[in-house]
């Protein structure tokens, strides 16, 4: 029983609204044998008769009224479960969920405010958070991701920019305590660094590595926290090139130890959504006016 095939139920209501086998197979398009060989199936799955055979044709048992009589109806109900499903994906209206690092989501908003308003229809979902969201698991449609490069088979990313993250100092700071020039300085000064999953960052790890832990005054797991307080002056540490381009107390300093992270900002989704309507035009106003 739970093994019917849709086909067969369609085929039989079609003998059953024909007559006979043979203006059934016209209508559908197939040979007589076809036709006959999906109505025995389905009795059989079934354990009724939908038919009395006789030389006229196919007459309706009980069963087989029920089948022509609520046959339309559940048609009706898959084509416009079809339609659903086809405007779901092929409309510029419904849900647009968006992962992406919790120090980005904020500086989303300006451009979300635009596209929402070129796009009144769409409803903005937003999953700001350090973890990587697996999209194959259908949390999120988007996934605006840093990262080096992406490597998951499934994935389709765009690269929209490049950005890094230099070692920085507010002038206040420099100024009562001077900068580091080699890597016997790193120990004298006082530092503003990530913790959680930011520690695993290449620059992260080098600069721990000649930093004694009493010198790092200040952790946060935001780079906006970061920016803020090496801008107050409360220690050195690692600052993107959008912070440096908006805050002009801070001073980018240049130590040979100090690996610059170069990384990339990705639009990222999962190539069985690639023809999603809604996808691909935050994709291109996207690009439009963030490159």
């Amino acid at each position: 029983m739970n093994n019917i095939d849709w086909n067969d139920l369609r085929i039989a209501h079609q003998v059953a609204m024909s007559g006979t086998l043979s203006k059934a197979a016209e209508v559908l398009d197939v040979n007589h044998a076809t036709v006959l060989r999906h109505v025995n199936r389905l009795e059989s799955q079934l354990s009724a008769k939908l038919f009395i055979r006789h030389q006229r044709g196919y007459r309706l048992t009980e069963a087989g009224n029920v089948l022509i009589n609520d046959m339309p109806h559940i048609d009706g109900q898959i084509q416009h479960l079809i339609h659903k499903i086809n405007s779901s994906a092929h409309s510029l209206n419904g849900d647009l969920i968006i992962s992406t690092v919790s120090d980005f989501s904020i500086s989303l908003n300006p451009l979300l405010k635009r596209f929402q308003q070129q796009y009144p229809e769409i409803r903005i979902q937003i999953i700001a958070t350090d973890e990587r969201v697996p999209l194959v698991s259908g949390v999120a449609h988007v996934a605006l991701r840093i990262a080096e490069k992406i490597t998951e088979p499934d994935l389709i990313a765009h690269h929209l920019k490049d950005f890094g993250l230099y070692l920085c100092g507010a002038k206040e700071y420099i100024t009562q305590n001077g900068q580091p020039k080699t890597m016997a300085d790193l120990k004298h000064h006082k530092w503003v660094l990530p913790n959680g999953k930011k520690r695993h960052l290449r620059s992260v790890k080098a600069l721990l590595q000649h930093i004694p832990s009493q010198q790092v005054v200040y952790q946060s797991n935001s780079f906006r926290d970061i920016h803020s307080a090496i801008s107050e002056g409360m220690g050195l540490g690692l600052v993107s090139t959008e912070s440096i381009a908006i805050d002009k107390e801070l001073v980018t300093l240049d130590v040979d130890c100090i690996e610059q992270v170069n990384s990339s900002l990705w639009f990222v989704y999962h190539r069985d959504l690639k023809q999603n309507l809604r996808i691909k035009t935050f994709l291109q106003f996207f690009k439009q006016h963030t490159l």
